[in-house]
């Protein structure tokens, strides 16, 4: 989600290997193979799309089960057209769109000052503890009906994760140890139906009245949380602020450790950012976030600057390319739409720094508080994905790194952090 504050646009919206995709290069090249044409020959990779905010189109009205236009038609589905997302605009199309399989589907809440402030029904006074906690449970339950129709499948974690002592042999030197299964087998592993496996991502953590229910929503599918939205919340302070964590964020970040769910810094203030560093040992990811070194302001902190994207990779994270336009170039606030050649930069600097292809992936932020015109040129909807892999291919991407930045880096981190 997006709005204007303070005269940046804000997206509203222990060690950890990152050598997953390099085992056993030989024998699972046949198998990224046939994970690609699982459906047909000619399809694109199976998406992993890190941020979409199903739930809060659905709670703002928007029929999710619609059908989507065909290629080059707008879809005028309320809010925010043209729009491009329905469950339906991510499975896979007959022809080269291999359809968005795994995704975090977020629960977005934003506090107001007061009531007159309240537009709709994602937003609360901040001071309203109870309200917060309604807003978010609101897009809870839409996750779980889609669930309980077999729309979606809501259970990430147990998709993702292997058993302890299970896996793949390696051997050498007399010693023989079950390593982690590669994201090629645990990709191939996801079932024909439901088309879409979510986990849910908590974008802002007002919610969660307490660090003591934590639990609670872990059981009902949620496995990332980021502490704050542009905003401040009671955890934290998001990327308009100049907070840091505050005791109960603190707290939170114990309590998000104990139960392995994973930290999203998307969002967070530089400061946040910095004291969550300091306050956890694990891989923090950021879910929709580009490169400020790209985009000409040093202080604004919706997008990552170097050291933070250093910080992330050093422990094994991965970064979501966020789509919207402006955050990916900022000339793109006067001509509407970025080029595909400016997301082939943000990722490309992402790689420079984290030395190779293991820590970026896509945070599409699709229809996330913006019309779908305000994507990068030739991307209109999801099956239009395929064109950001052909302009990577064009740079000199081949296919392992094509499967990995479209599945294999997020599926690879979520199954050794879960």
């Amino acid at each position: 989600m997006l709005v204007r504050t303070g005269g940046h646009w804000s997206g509203r919206s222990g060690p950890l290997s990152v050598s997953g995709l390099d085992r056993g290069r030989s024998g699972h090249a046949g198998l990224i193979r046939s994970v690609v044409s699982a459906n047909k020959p000619d399809q694109s990779p199976p998406i992993f799309d890190a941020h979409l905010d199903l739930a809060y189109l659905a709670v703002r009205g928007r029929d999710m089960l619609a059908q989507v236009q065909h290629r080059g038609e707008a879809c005028h589905l309320e809010p925010h057209p043209p729009s491009a997302i329905t469950l339906r605009s991510l499975e896979p199309t007959p022809g080269d769109f291999g359809g968005v399989r795994m995704a975090l589907g977020t629960i977005f809440t934003e506090p107001v000052e007061s009531v007159e402030n309240v537009t709709g029904p994602e937003q609360y006074v901040a001071s309203d503890v109870e309200a917060s906690h309604r807003a978010g449970r609101a897009q809870l339950e839409a996750y779980l009906t889609w669930r309980d129709q077999g729309l979606i499948d809501l259970d990430l974690r147990r998709r993702l994760r292997s058993e302890p002592g299970t896996g793949e042999i390696r051997g050498g030197m007399g010693v023989t140890e079950p390593a982690a299964l590669a994201p090629e087998r645990l990709v191939s592993r996801l079932p024909p139906r439901p088309p879409l496996s979510i986990g849910v991502l908590v974008e802002n953590a007002d919610p969660i009245r307490s660090p003591d229910e934590l639990g609670w929503w872990r059981e009902r599918g949620v496995v990332a949380i980021g502490m704050a939205w542009a905003k401040r919340s009671r955890y934290a302070g998001g990327n308009a602020t100049s907070i840091g964590l505050s005791d109960l964020g603190r707290a939170l970040v114990s309590q998000m450790d104990r139960l392995r769910i994973v930290h999203d810094a998307s969002h967070l203030s530089d400061r946040s950012f910095d004291e969550l560093q300091d306050a956890t040992d694990r891989p923090v990811m950021a879910s929709h976030s580009n490169c400020r070194a790209l985009l000409g302001d040093a202080a604004d902190q919706r997008h990552l600057n170097d050291h933070q994207i250093r910080r992330i990779v050093e422990r094994g994270g991965v970064i979501g390319l966020n789509l919207f336009s402006m955050f990916l170039d900022s000339a793109a606030r006067k001509t509407g739409r970025a080029s595909l050649e400016s997301c082939v930069r943000h990722v490309d600097h992402i790689c420079e720094i984290a030395g190779g292809r293991s820590n970026v992936g896509l945070g599409t932020d699709i229809d996330g508080g913006f019309a779908a015109d305000r994507l990068p040129q030739g991307i209109d909807r999801p099956a239009d994905l395929v064109r950001l892999f052909e302009a990577l291919r064009n740079a000199g991407w081949s296919d392992r790194d094509l499967f990995a930045f479209a599945c294999g880096n997020w599926v690879r981190f979520f199954n050794a952090v879960l």
